[in-house]
């Protein structure tokens, strides 16, 4: 049998991979990797076999436990394998369910993270996810499915947290922000969209929590792009900060 490396990919920008990361994936073999992973990600392993699955909203997707079965077949073939995911295995990245698919196959595996697209936001933006006196606590948030299939709303803890960071929100932007100000956030509050971040696609856009259950962010947002919402007062204006190009021009004028 051989060895599976579960490794965090980064935010998108191939360089903002970890020096461990880069270093194992240049060994692979056989590469299982996200439909979002940059294609110039694979210059580190130009001679690996590349198998993509892929999970996209909205859009045709690998099933998971077709994943998790060509995991165990090609440790079976390969000495070394790497599953390359998008951002952090661990965080929103079903890492739980291929490490037991490997545990229950008796293969050795090992989890190499990377650079969570939250915090590559941040610093795209210049707004630190906390902040001395006015943000102590950060929620990673993404929606929940009821028995149904049904949205269900966000959990006490994502409404509590200072600044909140959803991932694959794009479509419920509005009924995210008016749950949020249902719950006691005020209208002001800030709130930011950020796509593609560290690609060249990326854009991101300053809202109102108020804009935003207005339906602003949808009416601006890319269809086709991952993007990230971002919501507290953590991501407001500066005293004196400069303008950012695209977005802190358009949170100025809506504030």
């Amino acid at each position: 049998m051989g060895k599976v490396t579960l490794i965090g990919a980064g935010p998108g920008a191939a360089d903002l991979i970890t020096v461990r990361g880069a270093r194992i994936l240049s060994e692979a073999q056989v590469v299982l990797h996200d439909a979002l992973v940059s294609e110039d990600m694979f210059a580190y392993c130009p001679n690996a076999l590349r198998i993509e699955v892929g999970k996209r909203c909205g859009k045709r997707s690998t099933a998971q436990l077709f994943i998790n079965r060509q995991l165990v077949d090609l440790a079976g073939k390969y000495e070394r394998v790497v599953r390359l995911k998008g951002g952090d295995p661990m965080l929103f990245g079903r890492a739980d369910e291929e490490m037991q698919a490997l545990e229950a196959a008796g293969i050795a595996y090992e989890v190499v993270p990377g650079i969570t697209a939250a915090l590559a936001a941040a610093s795209s933006i210049r707004k630190p996810l906390t902040k001395r006196g006015v943000s102590r606590s950060v929620a990673f948030a993404t929606q929940a499915k009821g028995k149904e299939g049904v949205d269900v709303e966000l959990a006490d803890e994502a409404v509590k947290a200072d600044s909140l960071v959803y991932y694959m929100g794009r479509d419920q932007a509005a009924a995210i922000a008016a749950q949020l100000i249902a719950a006691g956030k005020p209208a002001d509050t800030a709130a930011w969209v950020v796509e593609a971040v560290s690609t060249a696609q990326e854009r991101s856009h300053g809202f109102t929590l108020g804009q935003m259950a207005r339906g602003d962010a949808l009416a601006w947002i890319h269809p086709d792009q991952p993007c990230l919402l971002m919501i507290g007062q953590a991501f407001a204006r500066r005293a004196g900060e400069q303008r950012h190009p695209e977005g802190l021009a358009a949170f100025e004028s809506a504030a």
